[in-house]
Formats: structure tokens, C-alpha cells, sequence
């Protein structure tokens, strides 16, 4: 990337300076390359020096200076000039940003890819909502933050898994269980009472089906086999269902894991063991604890005086299963932030277990608020119950549902308004995006109609302002996919496609793409357009979007 190759090239001239003797000894610090607010003091800039001058002792502008002048000679610096009181503006050379246009061109699909992660194995973990009901808004926030963060990732080099825990364990599906049970023997005409939980509509369809496929079988067998049955049709049909609705929104896991397969294939076990050799787990009033050292999280309880294994005792073993036996480098977990409290006592037990806690890394996202004009939309139209992905999918699309939910960084409040999401209009972003690349399309379909190719096109005729701008904006995607890898941060794609599409709007503007008069000037413009094409294209998979061809 531009930044590090900037920073050798300082690191590079710093040394020559010092071995030259016009600046004394010191250690050469890291070295931060920014990008100016005014884009008239250059693409990038620098205040190395500003902190340099105590171990020089040297006035900034000094070291500067000295910087500039040793800088190695580049094909990409157009200019290097020290500034007041200190900084180092930096402008891309127009010969070199022109010449880009055939790297993107060479590189495709691949452009923007990067080797930060270096191969590493992580694994990002997302929704995992219980298995109780249909997948929520709220929950379809955290599918987006966690299937958007894993593409970035794959885009910065790392090896990806994604995967789905499947709570399939404790009282929680064991009421589920109950709940399908009352609403089976209600749609046999039974007049026994509504379930204490889990009273949604979607029990009572389930319930239609199971009659209609079994009639009243059970029905007719003591409740203890009904229930267990109607335990695993219902966590069955919603697991299929979830499975339905990740896939509405392009969402496609790895792996679906059972969180009773930890008891099931001996980890839980494995774990107890573990724990218990290390002299970390403690018999306290009839019940086991986990000892902990951390300040900011008290024992927690493993397994309960009834010998019930404890929800934190499957999280122990599942942070086991990821890092001991599936040797995941980096786990990932994105939770809602009403689990804060859960995230010290998950590292504690990583810490416990002999893992490092720094290989633990736990995403919070706040809730999603649904609006539309700006009213709060609080129930389901349809069951008067919780808003659903589906529902909202089937109003304003899959694109403008994962564009929405991604504009805010995951710590940020969320509103989703749904009339903004439908607008066909500059006011809405996921439109004006996607109709960037639509309007791409549509000059490709011109130059064809008029018998134009970007064939033998030189680049070297790109020099307008708004044409290099372009240039300029399709080469910072590689710093956007560091800096969302680095960051944790996938909703700064949504500003980088808004940035990308205005750019490619402003050149659309003031450049004539298509001209029967210049050819050659139309051939190069046309593989200029097919540049942006190929970012904004790229762009959109990594938020798991379409570039449509036609708006």
C-alpha cells in the first residue's frame, strides 16, 4: 500500500540524513502517514518530524527539510514539501495515479485485496441468536456487522470461517418445546391455555403443519415423548428457517454449531478435567465456581448445586473447542451489547483454560430502532409480533437492508428508516451507490451502440482534475479494507462506496466519456470507467451487495 511504502521511503531518508551527518543519532520512531483534511496540501502528509525535534534538537521545519531532501527518488511522489511548523506534504504523481488505471484493470475482481492477515485462521462468529423464533431486525444487525467484518478479513488476507452457535441446550428450548406443545394440541381444537413464552404467530403456523403432517399422534402418547418430540420439530423448523433468512440477506455460515455437541462429544468433559487439574474450579455451597483473578469479573458459577451445567460452562467449552481443538488463531464473537458482562468472564475463561484472552476478541453492537419517516415502527403489520429480517427484506430489499444496518459503527444507536431505504433519490445512499454503477453500465452499452471499445486505450491522456480525482479515490480501497481489518470496522465501507460513487459522479459531470470525435481520448476514458466499474463492483461484495446493471 501507498502508506508503508511511504513510510520506508521516510524511514529510508531519516537514516541517509543521520549517516550523512545533517541529523544527529537517534531511533527512527514508527511513522504515521495521514490524509490531509484540505486536500490542497497534498494526497498525504506526515508530522514525523514535529516529534523528532527534542531528540534532534532541531526545530521541525529543520528536520522536514532534511527529510525532503534525502527522500529516494519514486515514480508515485509528484512532490514532497516541508511545511510549517513541521509536516511533510506529499502529492501523487499524475503520471503515475493515470498509470493505475491498467493495474486495476490487470487485477479485476482482485483489486483491493491485501496481505495484512498473512494466512492467519480466525473465526467470526455472528447472530447466534436462540433458536426460539424467526431472526429480528436486531439480530439482522449483527448478521450484517459479523458476515460484512468476515469478507473484509478474507479481502485483507486472513482465512475466514464463519459460524452460527446454536443454543440447542437448557430451559430455553426446553420451553420452546412446551410452547409448540400447547399450540399443537390448541390447533387440534384442544382448549388448553397460551404458552407463558414464546407466543408468537409463528408457533401457531408451525403448529397448523405439524397437524396437517401428523394429525394427532401425539395427541395421543404421554406428554414426556410429546414434549421431547416437539422440542426438536420446533428447534428443527426455526433452525431452518433461520437458515432461510441469513440466506435472504446473502448470509451463508460454515458451520452451524450445536452447543450440545459439546456435551455430547466429550469437550465439556475435557474441559471439567482440565480446569480441575489447574486447581481453578472450587465446590462452593453445593455448588462449582470458576476462580477468577480479574478485578472486573467475580467468580461465576459452572455448574449449579442440581448438577445442571451452567450457559458459561458451555461458553468455556466452546472458547476451548475454538482455540484448543480447532486451533482458530483469533476468535471473534459479535454480541449484543446487553452481553457486556459476559465478555471478561469469556476471557477469564480462555485465561483458565491456558489460552491467551488476547486471541478473544468480543464486538458489541446496540440495538437497531426501526423507523419510517422518521416514526418508530414497533410491531410486526402482519402478526402484530417483532419486526422480522423477512418483513423488512420484503419491503425494502436485501441491499438497502444490509447498507442501512452497516452505516454506523457497531458501539452507535441504529435507525433503520425503511421509507429512506425505498427512495429513488440522492437522498437515499444505497441508491445513490448502486445507481453509480448502473450508470457505468449504461455508458458501456453507449460505446457499443456507437461502436466505441477502451481497445489500445493509453492512459496517459487521463489529465483532468476530476478524472485523476477518480483515480485517487479508487486507490484508497486497499486503506479502507486495512483500516476496517485493523479496526474492527466494517461500516466504513458505507462512507468509502458514498465517497467512490461521488467521485465517479463528478467525473461523469465534467468529462464527456463517449466523444466519436477523439477516440483515442474515448478509449482511455472508457478504461478509466471500467476501473471504477471494477472498485465500486468490489466495493459493494464486500457489504454483501449487487452492482446492478440497470436502475
Amino acid at each position: 500500500m501507498i502508506v508503508t511504502q511511504l513510510s520506508q521511503l521516510i524511514e529510508a531518508a531519516l537514516k541517509k540524513a543521520q549517516k550523512k551527518g545533517d541529523l544527529p543519532a537517534f531511533d527512527i520512531p514508527a511513522i504515521s502517514i495521514e490524509r490531509p483534511k484540505d486536500p490542497s496540501h497534498g494526497d498525504y502528509a506526515t508530522p514525523v518530524a514535529m516529534g523528532l525535534a527534542r531528540y534532534a534538537r532541531m526545530a521541525p521545519i529543520k528536520i522536514a527539510e532534511q527529510i525532503v531532501r534525502y527522500l529516494p527518488p519514486t515514480d508515485f511522489i509528484g512532490e514532497a514539501t516541508a511545511v510549517h511548523p513541521g509536516f511533510i506534504n506529499i502529492r501523487l504523481s499524475a503520471a503515475w495515479l493515470a498509470q493505475q488505471v491498467e493495474t486495476i484493470l490487470a487485477q479485476g475482481d482482485d483489486f483491493g485485496r491485501i496481505e495484512l492477515g498473512g494466512g492467519k485462521k480466525v473465526q467470526v462468529e455472528f447472530i447466534s441468536a436462540n433458536p426460539t423464533g424467526p431472526l429480528t431486525v436486531g439480530s439482522g444487525r449483527n448478521a450484517v456487522l459479523g458476515d460484512t467484518l468476515a469478507n473484509v478479513l478474507d479481502a485483507a488476507g486472513y482465512t475466514v470461517q464463519r459460524e452460527y452457535y446454536v443454543n440447542d441446550v437448557g430451559t430455553q428450548v426446553d420451553n420452546l418445546g412446551k410452547a409448540m406443545y400447547a399450540r399443537y394440541l390448541q390447533a387440534l381444537g384442544q382448549a388448553v391455555p397460551d404458552p407463558d413464552e414464546y407466543q408468537g404467530y409463528y408457533l401457531v403456523e408451525m403448529a397448523q403443519l405439524a397437524v396437517q403432517e401428523f394429525g394427532d399422534k401425539y395427541a395421543n402418547v404421554d406428554e414426556s415423548s410429546a414434549l421431547a418430540f416437539f422440542r426438536q420439530y420446533a428447534l428443527d423448523g426455526i433452525i431452518a428457517g433461520l437458515k432461510d433468512d441469513t440466506a435472504l440477506i446473502g448470509v451463508q455460515f460454515d458451520r452451524w454449531f450445536s452447543e450440545q455437541s459439546l456435551y455430547d462429544d466429550g469437550t465439556y468433559g475435557q474441559v471439567f478435567n482440565l480446569l480441575s487439574r489447574k486447581a481453578m474450579i472450587v465446590e462452593r455451597d453445593g455448588a462449582i465456581w470458576l476462580q477468577s483473578d480479574n478485578a472486573d469479573d467475580k467468580e461465576n458459577v459452572v455448574v449449579r448445586s442440581d448438577g445442571r451445567p451452567t450457559y458459561f460452562a458451555s461458553d468455556i467449552a466452546y472458547v476451548w473447542n475454538k482455540l484448543g481443538i480447532r486451533q482458530f488463531e483469533w476468535a471473534i464473537y459479535v454480541w449484543g451489547a446487553d452481553h457486556h458482562g459476559h465478555v471478561a468472564r469469556v476471557k477469564n475463561a480462555a485465561k483458565a483454560l491456558g489460552l491467551n484472552p488476547e486471541q478473544v476478541t468480543i464486538i458489541l453492537y446496540q440495538l437497531v430502532t426501526i423507523t419510517r419517516d422518521g416514526v418508530p415502527v414497533r410491531q410486526s403489520k402482519r402478526t402484530g409480533d417483532f419486526i422480522t429480517v423477512r418483513e423488512v427484506v420484503e419491503e425494502i430489499g436485501s441491499d438497502a437492508f444490509r447498507f442501512m444496518l452497516l452505516t454506523r459503527s457497531a458501539d452507535s444507536q441504529m435507525e433503520l428508516d425503511l421509507a429512506l431505504a425505498t427512495r429513488q433519490s440522492s437522498e437515499n445512499p444505497v441508491y445513490y451507490v448502486q445507481y453509480g454503477h448502473a450508470r457505468i453500465a449504461s455508458i458501456f452499452r453507449k460505446a457499443e451502440d456507437e461502436g466505441a471499445s477502451m481497445a489500445g486505450g493509453d492512459v496517459a491522456l487521463l489529465t483532468h482534475p476530476t478524472e485523476l480525482e477518480l483515480v485517487r479515490h479508487m486507490l484508497r480501497l486497499r486503506e479502507i479494507i486495512a483500516h476496517a481489518a485493523e479496526h474492527l470496522a466494517p461500516h466504513t465501507l458505507t462512507y468509502y462506496a458514498q465517497e467512490l460513487a461521488s467521485a465517479f459522479h463528478a467525473f461523469y459531470r465534467d468529462c464527456r466519456v463517449v466523444t466519436p470525435e477523439d477516440p483515442a481520448l474515448t478509449a482511455a476514458r472508457l478504461k478509466l470507467v471500467k476501473a471504477a466499474q471494477i472498485t465500486l463492483a468490489n466495493t459493494l461484495r464486500l457489504m454483501g451487495m449487487s452492482a446492478p446493471e440497470r436502475m
